[in-house]
């Protein structure tokens, strides 16, 4: 409050008249307490919704749109001081003197000689409330002030603009005329653009116009005036004088804008006394002055005098470097009352100084409240009484239906157990349903022996009709007996299971069970968080106790309750009985309970096992921890703690997780909701209990859930394989039945035919009927004769000894077909009375087409290189190379002489076949487009598992370092100087090594980093438990980077290490001796112990450091690995998981450097080629098909047409 205005405040206070005219004289009776009234919806203000077409980059467009858009709102038309006429203190009436005239003037017999007021509660509250609205409504004022061109150049006024522009040299200098442009660009687009004309002129050291005369806005021209803006140039001095002479000449113009960005070249009072002259008289144009981005005091100072002579407003706008430089403070900052309100602009003056009336009013408010205003007593009716605002803020928070009432106990009739426990029992492998336990007794492994009467090894062949290659469990390949009647009724209960299994899920996620998951054990700790960042949900935590006390702890032997916050609160100091009296009892201690303190959960964990090592207390068995947020203590720190907690115990720890949606205050540490999990998720691990975790709407992940989950997965999966086993024989059966058809017909319609008798058993031979194996390899050739057996029965249907070298050849002769020409050898093998056979003459083999086969793919990852996997699951492994498929060799287009026609004639079937190039070999394409189709799914059903394991290489710890194949490893980081900004990256990802890879798939490790010094952490490999893994992440959170990098003595230092099998290096450039030496160095060690070393190359793109690696990588049996695109080769593998594939090209795969990913990147290019091939000859197959057709149809329509001819010429 100025003095002035304090001054009239207590002539106010002190004008009897005044207070007896406004306020009615009453006695000290009970006023009556007006309460507050309900609260008023407000309909909002109907919004214009936006135009489609707003959504454009052509100007003229936006242009248009902006002329035919609504109606700019008066307040934005309007200068402050216009504005303040409407929104003023004054005008809303709450200013000092109408808060007074609100209240009552009390006369006592003992305070007649002093004045005393008397307010309401509700009229004060609601007079501050008003004030409060108004400030807010400054405030917004201001901000809306501070946005868009209105920072740079204010608030421009008036219909008819016309603007002057400094375009001299120290405006639009190098670094600073691009930055003026596109700030000039934002005032047309933001201000000008709405007005009736404009008119524009720059200035330097001479004035030069756009127009001669104002021309009127249109979309030509605002193109026009950008055009003239993209074009402006720095031209020489600041001639203001000139320019205004010239501007103020130009008629009808009721506003003018003057942007100056430097001192002008004429003095001060010449350039005033000029303006002073010419502004008389011409009292309807307004003038706005801007200092455009300078920090001269002169310009400032012109511009401030220039805006007072001519009666018009001022804008000076600094930017923050220069503010810096002259030591200036933004004054833009509204709290800053020691800035110069004058400084900046006129329209952020007067709000300022509004705003300052409304804290004098405020402090005003404040007085009263305290009792006394100057010498006049106020006292203010209070309405709220001490008891409620004695009562807790979750007093007031919404409670479901009779949430105070007591438990309504439910005993259970069974012993609940955790789906794991159930699955015991339950599975598919405890119910005998797995696949492999069903195919088990009709499943044989080929065998592979060598013949030494063949010389050559000889594997085992499979039915052609009842038996297939399955792939079992362990990776290898199976002959076996499909059984379809059994698979029929293995999928059967397999969709029994797969009902129970969902019952499962559904009992899971109703009553307490979606909070808590299933609470299995018997003596179990309920530990519940109560910091101050659960105030809000304590409900939720109240109401979620109520239903675990109803529904799960009535079977228990004992239980226990404790809160953690500010404090430790437990139920008991002892674990107590489940008995409906002490679970009414624990009901009444939990609505007790408030929100308050951090989350120590430490001091909680703590507190749980001194109390847990009572003497002649039970042993708690679970303890199951509620809570919403990450704790205050470290994730390593808690999850050692833990697990060195549990270690040897019958003890778990089981997470239930509520997920907050917002937070009314910032806790002590904060994470992602995500993060969150991730760190209760590890923390359950360490203690091998089970994690839940869910939301207001429902659970979100649950251990339970999960493993439910995936038992219906392999269900399925089992079933698909059933349906693909007798899929598989329905189709081979089908093509058998075809090419055999005619023969089964004959032999079921011949139903005289003589039974034969079967053929004699080797066994039954003796010695004397075999030939003595005395004949050389040349003499095999001579007719065979000692093999005369005759049976012992003289029928006439009885086979002769001819049946031996051809069987059935009387019946192939009756149905008139060629004997087939066989020879066979009989002899005695060396065991006992066993006899082999040798065949001398096969018959002529039959080309025998290919058909497709079916890709057998894993559904988990296997921990193995590239080079590994693709053994088992490339394209040629899986019998899917396109080229081998169509390359048979009836496939081959021939063309041989003819001697009658002196020519090439190709074979009769080159007309019937599409022909096609392979490799430059012309050949035929003897396909069916269903084939094609079949082989184009099994084709994308690859290419999709390819991008899943590109997705896994590229995932977690992966990416940087590779994977880890060996179980015995030592890792060696480079933590040389160049490594220093890189280095929290590295040891983020290094953590994730150790706990991704070295704790699951390694025996022992070791790590070691190399600067100018070699720094190992421990002298030997150490296992790979928790306790070593927690020690080896508090040796990396250690290690800095500085130095130089020997890579030789790093690896010296690791060849020491006994047992160790493979080093895994990792560096960002070249050793600091030389690349030859290094990898001769590791010639001659590896020459002693082989050990296998993987490089990976960090950020570097030294071509010679990456060759060097790839070098010493491939010397040791190792491979390289360098991560670059690992982000285009996870967008790439998931469009093709999510679009699928439709051209070769689209998307592309990022040039991989490491030796896994090129592989596979390589595998998947060769399979989208062999994908794109294949769909151009089902293509070339239907047009065939196509063709044929149309021919067909032709001919029987001429056929048809013939034929009234050919009975005609029969009659005659």
């Amino acid at each position: 409050m100025n003095p002035g205005e304090g001054s009239g405040m207590a002539q106010i206070l002190n004008n009897d008249q005044f207070l007896m005219a406004t306020m009615p004289e009453t006695n000290l009776a009970i006023v009556p307490v007006r309460y507050k009234p309900l609260w008023q919806d407000v309909t909002p203000v109907v919004t214009v919704p936006d135009d489609d077409l707003l959504v454009t980059h052509i100007n003229q467009t936006a242009d248009l749109l902006r002329m035919q858009g609504p109606k700019v709102h008066a307040g934005e038309t309007q200068t402050s001081e216009e504005w303040l006429s409407t929104h003023s203190l004054e005008y809303m009436k709450l200013t000092i003197a109408h808060l007074l005239t609100q209240g009552r003037l009390i006369t006592t017999k003992s305070h007649f000689k002093r004045k005393h007021l008397e307010f309401s509660a509700t009229s004060i509250n609601e007079f501050e409330s008003q004030l409060y609205e108004a400030v807010e409504l400054y405030h917004r004022r201001i901000g809306w002030l501070m946005q868009g061109s209105r920072k740079i150049f204010g608030l421009v006024k008036g219909t008819k603009v016309g603007v002057l522009v400094d375009a001299s040299n120290a405006n639009c200098s190098l670094g600073k005329l691009y930055d003026f442009q596109q700030c000039l660009l934002g005032l047309i687009d933001e201000q000008l653009c709405y007005k009736k004309q404009l008119y524009f002129s720059s200035f330097g050291t001479e004035e030069s116009s756009l127009w001669s005369t104002p021309r009127d806005i249109n979309v030509r021209t605002l193109h026009e005036a950008r055009m003239w803006i993209q074009a402006l140039e720095p031209s020489g001095g600041c001639n203001l004088l000139h320019a205004l002479k010239k501007m103020l000449l130009v008629r009808d113009l009721n506003s003018l804008v003057v942007i100056l960005g430097g001192s002008p070249d004429q003095s001060t009072h010449v350039l005033f006394d000029y303006i002073e002259q010419c502004m008389v008289g011409r009292k309807a144009l307004s003038v706005h002055m801007v200092a455009f981005d300078c920090s001269s005091s002169v310009t400032e100072h012109v511009v401030k005098k220039l805006a007072e002579v001519m009666g018009g407003r001022f804008h000076c706008n600094v930017s923050l470097s220069q503010m810096c430089k002259v030591g200036r403070r933004s004054p833009a900052m509204l709290g800053d009352k020691d800035a110069d309100p004058n400084y900046y602009s006129c329209d952020i003056h007067h709000l300022q100084s509004e705003l300052q009336r409304s804290e004098e009013v405020l402090r005003t408010i404040k007085e009263m409240r305290q009792g006394l205003l100057g010498d006049t007593l106020i006292s203010i009716m209070q309405e709220i009484s001490e008891e409620v605002a004695k009562l807790p803020s979750a007093h007031f928070l919404p409670k479901p239906p009779m949430h105070d009432r007591p438990l309504s106990i439910e005993m259970p009739n069974f012993l609940p157990k955790t789906s794991a426990d159930w699955l015991k029992t339950n599975g598919l492998k405890a119910k005998k349903l797995s696949l492999y336990q069903i195919l088990a007794p009709n499943a044989f492994s080929p065998i592979e022996d060598f013949v030494p009467i063949l010389r050559k090894t000889v594997s085992s062949t499979l039915h052609e009709k009842a038996m297939m290659q399955f792939e079992w469990h362990d990776g290898t390949v199976k002959n076996v007996h499909v059984d379809p009647p059994l698979l029929y009724n293995y999928q059967k209960q397999l969709t029994k299971a797969v009902k129970m299994y969902e019952k499962r899920i559904d009992w899971l996620t109703t009553g307490s069970r979606q909070i808590w998951g299933t609470v299995g054990e018997k003596r179990v700790l309920i530990l519940i968080d109560t910091s101050l960042t659960n105030a809000m949900y304590i409900i939720h935590i109240q109401h979620s106790l109520r239903l675990l006390l109803e529904q799960q702890m009535t079977n228990k032997e004992c239980f226990n309750i404790m809160a953690f916050g500010k404090g430790i609160k437990a139920l008991s100091n002892e674990m107590v009985t489940p008995t409906p009296d002490n679970l009414q009892d624990a009901w009444k201690w939990v609505l007790d309970l408030e929100c308050e303190g951090s989350r120590n959960l430490m001091n909680a964990l703590k507190y749980v096992m001194e109390v847990d090592a009572l003497e002649d207390a039970p042993e708690c068995q679970g303890i199951y921890l509620f809570t919403s947020g990450v704790p205050d203590q470290e994730e390593a720190v808690l999850c050692s703690y833990v697990a060195e907690l549990c270690a040897g115990r019958d003890l778990r720890i089981h997470i239930c997780l509520f997920s907050i949606n917002t937070l009314d205050m910032i806790p002590a540490r904060f994470a992602t909701p995500r993060e969150t999990a991730v760190v209760y998720r590890d923390l359950a691990n360490s203690s091998k209990g089970r994690f839940h975790w869910f939301n207001e709407t429902g659970i979100i992940d649950s251990d339970d859930i999960n493993i439910i989950m995936s038992e219906i997965e392999k269900a399925v999966n089992f079933s698909q394989k059933c349906a693909l086993l007798v899929d598989s024989l329905k189709q081979r059966s089908g093509h058998k039945q075809l090419e055999g058809g005619s023969d089964t017909l004959s032999s079921r319609g011949d139903k005289q035919a003589v039974a034969r008798l079967p053929g004699p058993k080797p066994t039954a031979l003796t010695l004397a009927r075999m030939q003595p194996k005395e004949e050389s390899a040349e003499e095999t050739n001579s007719p065979f004769k000692a093999l005369t057996w005759r049976p012992n029965s003289t029928k006439a249907t009885t086979a002769s000894a001819s049946s031996m070298k051809s069987s059935g050849s009387s019946e192939k002769d009756n149905k008139q077909r060629k004997s087939q020409k066989v020879s066979q050898c009989v002899f005695y093998t060396e065991e006992g009375n066993r006899v082999g056979c040798v065949f001398k003459k096969y018959p002529k083999a039959k080309s025998v087409r290919k058909s497709i086969p079916f890709a057998a793919l894993p559904k988990e990852e296997d921990v193995c290189s590239t080079k590994q996997w693709l053994q088992r699951f490339s394209l040629k492994r899986l019998k899917l190379d396109l080229h081998k498929l169509v390359s048979g060799p009836d496939c081959t287009h021939q063309k041989k002489l003819v001697p009658a026609v002196n020519k090439k004639v190709a074979a009769k079937y080159c007309t019937i076949f599409p022909s096609i190039e392979v490799n430059g070999v012309v050949k035929h394409l003897q396909f069916q487009p269903q084939e094609l189709e079949a082989y184009i799914e099994q084709l994308e059903r690859v290419i999709r598992r390819y991008a899943q394991r590109m997705q896994w290489l590229l995932s977690g710890s992966r990416r940087l370092f590779g994977t880890v194949l060996e179980k015995k490893v030592c890792i060696l980081l480079d933590t040389s100087g160049s490594m220093d900004i890189y280095l929290p990256e590295v040891k983020k990802e290094l953590t994730s090594l150790i706990w991704e890879q070295l704790q699951k798939n390694c025996t022992s490790f070791n790590l070691l980093s190399f600067s100018d010094k070699v720094h190992m952490w421990k002298h030997t490999l150490q296992e790979a438990t928790d306790e070593a893994c927690h020690d080896a992440v508090q040796w990396v959170s250690e290690v800095k980077a500085h130095g130089s990098t020997c890579t030789l003595e790093a690896l010296q230092a690791a060849f020491q290490l006994a047992d160790v099998q493979a080093f895994y290096l990792l560096t960002d450039g070249k050793p600091d001796t030389s690349c030859q030496l290094v990898l001769k160095e590791v010639e001659q060690m590896t020459q002693r112990k082989q050990i296998t070393i993987h490089t990976t190359s960090f950020n570097c793109s030294d071509s010679t450091a990456n060759n060097f690696l790839k070098r010493l990588a491939s010397q040791t049996g190792g491979r390289y690995h360098r991560c670059t695109g690992d982000v285009d080769g996870h967008l790439v593998a998931h469009r093709i998981l999510t679009e699928g594939l439709t051209n070769e090209d689209d998307p592309i795969l990022p040039a991989f450097e490491g030796d896994d990913l090129q592989r596979l990147a390589d595998e998947i290019g060769r399979a989208r080629r062999f994908l794109t091939q294949a769909r151009a000859f089902r293509e070339l197959l239907l047009e065939k098909q196509q063709k044929s057709d149309s021919q067909n149809s032709t001919s029987v329509s001429s056929q048809v047409s013939e034929k009234p001819n050919s009975l005609s010429s029969r009659r005659i």
